[in-house]
């Protein structure tokens, strides 16, 4: 199924187009906060994820490589590639809320980190 929305992209910011005219612009990007960045055992896209997320306003140096023992904190970024296995975009997402949980055996302590859809970069 096609995609039902245009786009133009702009460094951080995004324009989406819907269909009959509805038009909904994508937050700034903060390049002074965390991205985690989740590559679901596809290390090889590491650098090419990277430089994506540079091309949309992220800094370099503060994507990290997420690790399910430590979480983000509220207003960081969680970069992930998507759809696993076969990988063709990043969904970025901001965080919203971290409460203390047990780790999950899947997901570790990110089960309890809530999170808001931002935009995707295609790869």
């Amino acid at each position: 199924m096609a995609c039902p929305y245009t786009y133009c992209a702009d460094a951080a910011l995004e324009t989406l187009i819907y269909p009959y005219g509805l038009v909904r612009i994508m937050h700034d990007i903060d390049s002074a906060k965390t991205v985690y960045l989740f590559t679901h055992g596809q290390a090889a896209l590491w650098d090419k994820s990277v430089e994506a997320l540079e091309s949309r306003g992220f800094s370099k140096d503060k994507i990290v490589k997420a690790d399910l023992q430590k979480v983000g904190n509220t207003g960081d970024y969680m970069a992930m590639l998507w759809m696993p296995p076969n990988p063709n975009r990043i969904k970025v997402q901001i965080i919203t809320k971290v409460e203390d949980v047990p780790p999950d055996a899947r997901i570790g302590l990110w089960k309890g980190v809530s999170k808001d859809d931002l935009f995707e970069i295609m790869l």
